[in-house]
């Protein structure tokens, strides 16, 4: 996996050398004559790390307990569901008066035929 990942790296790296622009910027931090080396800092010791104090214990007073659900009734012991009243019925009406008929089929469309080619003797 490590391997993999060194030519992932040297992959992407080659492909963004492959540019002449930055291949000559490449080239020419290369020809720059040495830097002077970084001086190093100095330093420092840390203060030692402060303890931690311990915090005093102290009792929790107890959880209030669950209050008890009340028993629903069971479904056998609901009222009876009331009975629906019948709708009236309605009167005889006269048949209306026949109406213009549409009709079903759409009447067919003439189609334009193209002149007559003129003939060549």
């Amino acid at each position: 996996m490590a391997s993999f990942k060194c030519f992932l790296v040297t992959f992407c790296m080659a492909l963004s050398f492959s540019s002449i622009n930055v291949s000559r910027a490449a080239r020419h931090l290369q020809q720059l004559p040495q830097l002077p080396p970084i001086p190093t800092l100095p330093t420092t010791t840390l203060p030692p790390m402060p303890t931690i104090l311990t915090l005093p214990t102290t009792t929790l007073p107890p959880l209030p307990s669950i209050p008890t659900m009340q028993a629903l009734p069971r479904p056998g012991a609901l009222p009876p569901l009331p009975n629906i009243p019948s709708l009236p019925t309605l009167p005889n009406v006269p048949p209306l008066p026949s109406m213009l008929t549409i009709p079903t089929t759409i009447p067919p469309i003439p189609f334009l035929s193209p002149p007559p080619a003129p003939s060549t003797p």
